[in-house]
């Protein structure tokens, strides 16, 4: 029997917008105004996560994996990046996702948790992605327009065509790698067999 993908897809939505009344029934009383207004907004960001999920995992470039740690909470979700070719071939780069109630107005907030060695991510996590950027200058930051998928995307070209050493968030990566590319190759590839496998 055939069933139609929106009848599926619309079923998720009704059960996450009753869990969201549920959840908002816990919390306790507050003001008619404050909890339709926060109910609004969470529900209008779990409605675009449910179809952006959708068209997300249907296009996931090879070498990403998306996980969802609790498949009720589209909005927090790990992706790991493992690079075929350049630098960081071999390596298994784990991001974590968290998208925030004022999706898509805002972009997610992404965090390497993987420690490399790259002019672009810090040690620390912190990435340099310009489609991440709420403002940005250069008119590519983020914009209502763009999805999970190209956040997906773009993390998965920081490790090819968008990698950078001309605007560098890492600053001592990207000048180690002016100095001498095969040491910088060499320290990349310790960092993958001590923390990426």
């Amino acid at each position: 029997m055939f069933i139609p993908v929106f009848r599926v897809k619309a079923a998720v939505m009704l059960t996450l917008a009753s869990k969201l009344k549920r959840d908002d029934g816990l919390k306790g009383p507050r003001s008619s105004a404050t909890a339709s207004d926060s109910t609004r907004r969470v529900s209008v960001r779990d409605k675009l996560l449910v179809k952006e999920v959708a068209e997300l995992e249907a296009n996931l470039p090879c070498t990403c994996k998306v996980h969802f740690p609790d498949p009720n909470k589209l909005h927090c979700f790990q992706l790991t990046v493992t690079p075929d070719e350049g630098y960081y071939q071999g390596g298994k780069f784990q991001f974590e996702t968290e998208v925030p109630d004022a999706y898509n107005m805002v972009p997610p907030k992404v965090k390497c948790l993987t420690r490399i060695w790259h002019p672009n991510i810090t040690e620390t996590g912190d990435i340099c992605l310009s489609l991440l950027r709420e403002h940005s200058i250069d008119g590519t930051g983020w914009a209502p327009t763009r999805t999970l998928k190209d956040v997906v995307w773009g993390l998965n070209s920081l490790f090819t065509d968008l990698l950078n050493f001309d605007d560098p968030l890492n600053i001592e990566a990207a000048e180690h790698h002016l100095r001498d590319k095969e040491d910088f190759r060499n320290k990349v590839e310790d960092y993958i067999k001590r923390y990426a496998r």
